[in-house]
């Protein structure tokens, strides 16, 4: 199966070369995830037969553009970060009791939650297998990297502390949950295209800001989008009590007495009992609604523009417009 770019690239070449690396990635990435024994190994190819933005690897191939994008390191390292990926999406889907992912069931609605857990963890040992070729640096940045997903994932879990910002806390769960891992892939792609020390610390810290931003989008997606576009369940969230940054901003107003009768209303509503299809729909709906989505988006856009201007240092060219391109989608898909 041939990738193509899910950012549109404006210098054809580029273009064209990403597309032929996305394809060696693809096949790479499905070498990777087969199995001799025969649960292990439609459990593993489940999600990526799903299809999926490869949103990571690309931004891996891209960050790579800035130096030697040719070297097989490179397309090794776009594989760890999908499968990294990979597995949290078995283990999120799990603890968020999701039924779909990618217009698929989820592995655990086919297999149940003890199989998808294993299956999440026998791809983040593919990915730690294929991260040891890369050398000791990788492999203590792919560390790193699992313990912020780790701690993330944990925080989300228990939520804030009595004394925090819930707000605050849920930007830092995102900070670990997604942009640690958005971080490494571009780290990732710099370094191994052999580029400068000060190139790669700039594209780290792009991909920190636009991996909070995307996660940003995706909450005002969850609410405003059609389930059979993006393959997801709207408002499987609000169903399990996971917080969003809607919410969590609807929450501060009614919390800070800021809040009018409007704002109660919806509020009551998300704290109903929303494991009927209707109730659901009837909270998406006014969420959906609500100013606090254009809040969210705003995020999401002030990220954005904080990331482009981490790549203020680069030089100009194709590579730079291209992760500029790459930053400016992951907020105009939310709009």
């Amino acid at each position: 199966m041939t990738s193509t770019p899910a950012v549109p690239l404006a210098d054809p070449e580029l273009a064209d070369r990403l597309t032929g690396r996305l394809a060696l990635v693809e096949e790479q990435l499905r070498g990777a995830v087969a199995h001799a024994d025969a649960l292990a190994d439609d459990a593993s190819r489940h999600l990526v037969n799903a299809g999926g933005k490869r949103l990571r690897p690309l931004l891996t191939l891209l960050t790579a553009e800035l130096g030697d994008g040719a070297r097989r390191e490179v397309l090794d390292a776009a594989v760890v970060v999908e499968l990294t990926h990979l597995a949290t999406l078995y283990h999120d889907d799990v603890m968020d009791s999701a039924p779909m992912r990618r217009g698929a069931p989820t592995a655990h609605e086919v297999w149940g939650n003890s199989v998808a857990i294993l299956t999440g963890d026998l791809l983040f040992a593919r990915a730690s297998s294929t991260v040891a070729g890369l050398g000791p640096e990788a492999v203590r940045i792919q560390s790193a990297t699992f313990e912020r997903l780790c701690l993330g994932q944990l925080h989300e879990t228990v939520g804030p502390r009595g004394d925090e910002d819930p707000v605050a806390h849920y930007r830092q769960v995102l900070a670990d949950k997604t942009g640690s891992l958005i971080a490494t892939s571009a780290r990732l792609g710099a370094m191994f295209a052999g580029c400068a020390p000060d190139v790669v610390a700039t594209v780290t810290a792009f991909g920190e800001r636009i991996g909070v931003a995307f996660q940003l989008a995706d909450d005002v997606i969850d609410l405003t989008s059609d389930g059979s576009v993006t393959g997801k369940t709207p408002g499987t969230d609000l169903r399990e009590g996971v917080p969003t940054m809607p919410a969590l901003l609807l929450r501060a107003r009614v919390a800070t007495g800021v809040a009018d009768d409007h704002d109660r209303e919806v509020l009551a509503l998300l704290d109903t009992d929303l494991s009927d299809d209707a109730a659901l729909a009837a909270a998406v709906a006014a969420l959906a609604a609500h100013p606090v989505v254009a809040e969210t988006r705003a995020q999401a856009v002030a990220l954005v523009h904080e990331a482009v201007a981490e790549l203020e240092p680069l030089p100009d060219g194709p590579a730079k417009d291209a992760l500029v391109s790459f930053a400016e989608l992951l907020v105009d898909r939310a709009s």
